[in-house]
Protein backbone atom coordinates (compact mmCIF):
# COMPACT_ATOMS: atom_id res chain seq x y z
CA UNK A 1 0.00 0.00 0.00
CA UNK A 2 1.08 3.53 -0.63
CA UNK A 3 1.22 6.31 1.92
CA UNK A 4 -1.74 7.97 0.18
CA UNK A 5 -3.88 4.87 0.57
CA UNK A 6 -2.88 4.54 4.22
CA UNK A 7 -3.70 8.21 4.80
CA UNK A 8 -7.13 7.85 3.18
CA UNK A 9 -7.90 4.75 5.23
CA UNK A 10 -6.79 6.51 8.41
CA UNK A 11 -8.97 9.52 7.57
CA UNK A 12 -11.93 7.26 6.71
CA UNK A 13 -11.49 5.31 9.94
CA UNK A 14 -11.33 8.57 11.89
CA UNK A 15 -14.49 9.86 10.21
CA UNK A 16 -16.29 6.58 10.87
CA UNK A 17 -15.24 6.68 14.53
CA UNK A 18 -16.47 10.29 14.80
CA UNK A 19 -19.86 9.38 13.27
CA UNK A 20 -20.24 6.38 15.57
CA UNK A 21 -19.35 8.46 18.63
CA UNK A 22 -21.81 11.20 17.62
CA UNK A 23 -24.61 8.66 17.22
CA UNK A 24 -23.75 7.08 20.58
CA UNK A 25 -23.86 10.50 22.24
CA UNK A 26 -27.23 11.27 20.64
CA UNK A 27 -28.59 7.86 21.67
CA UNK A 28 -27.60 8.62 25.27
CA UNK A 29 -29.26 12.03 25.05
CA UNK A 30 -32.37 10.43 23.54
CA UNK A 31 -32.55 7.98 26.46
CA UNK A 32 -32.22 10.83 28.95
CA UNK A 33 -34.97 12.79 27.20
CA UNK A 34 -37.22 9.70 27.12
CA UNK A 35 -36.73 9.31 30.87
CA UNK A 36 -37.53 13.00 31.39
CA UNK A 37 -40.73 12.66 29.36
CA UNK A 38 -41.72 9.61 31.39
CA UNK A 39 -41.21 11.62 34.59
CA UNK A 40 -43.41 14.46 33.28
CA UNK A 41 -46.19 12.00 32.45
CA UNK A 42 -45.85 10.40 35.90
CA UNK A 43 -46.07 13.84 37.51
CA UNK A 44 -49.14 14.71 35.43
CA UNK A 45 -50.77 11.40 36.33
CA UNK A 46 -49.99 12.03 39.99
CA UNK A 47 -51.89 15.30 39.85
CA UNK A 48 -54.92 13.62 38.26
CA UNK A 49 -54.44 14.14 34.54
CA UNK A 50 -55.26 11.36 32.08
CA UNK A 51 -51.96 10.62 30.36
CA UNK A 52 -53.63 8.70 27.53
CA UNK A 53 -55.61 11.82 26.65
CA UNK A 54 -52.45 13.91 26.94
CA UNK A 55 -50.64 11.61 24.49
CA UNK A 56 -53.57 11.92 22.07
CA UNK A 57 -53.42 15.70 22.32
CA UNK A 58 -49.66 15.65 21.66
CA UNK A 59 -50.20 13.45 18.61
CA UNK A 60 -52.95 15.74 17.31
CA UNK A 61 -50.89 18.91 17.86
CA UNK A 62 -48.28 17.56 15.46
CA UNK A 63 -50.85 17.63 12.63
CA UNK A 64 -52.20 20.65 10.84
CA UNK A 65 -55.87 21.60 11.14
CA UNK A 66 -56.91 20.10 7.77
CA UNK A 67 -55.25 16.78 8.55
CA UNK A 68 -56.95 16.63 11.98
CA UNK A 69 -60.35 17.51 10.50
CA UNK A 70 -60.01 14.84 7.83
CA UNK A 71 -59.03 12.24 10.42
CA UNK A 72 -61.97 13.23 12.66
CA UNK A 73 -64.41 13.10 9.72
CA UNK A 74 -63.29 9.59 8.78
CA UNK A 75 -63.51 8.47 12.41
CA UNK A 76 -67.03 9.94 12.72
CA UNK A 77 -68.08 8.20 9.51
CA UNK A 78 -66.73 4.85 10.72
CA UNK A 79 -68.34 5.23 14.15
CA UNK A 80 -71.64 6.10 12.50
CA UNK A 81 -71.40 3.08 10.18
CA UNK A 82 -70.90 0.90 13.24
CA UNK A 83 -73.82 2.50 15.08
CA UNK A 84 -71.57 3.86 17.79
CA UNK A 85 -72.79 7.50 17.58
Amino acid sequence: MTDTTDSRQTIAAGQLRAFIERVEKLENEKQTIAEDIKEVFAEAKGTGFDTKAMRTILRLRKKDRAEREEEEAILDMYLSALGMV
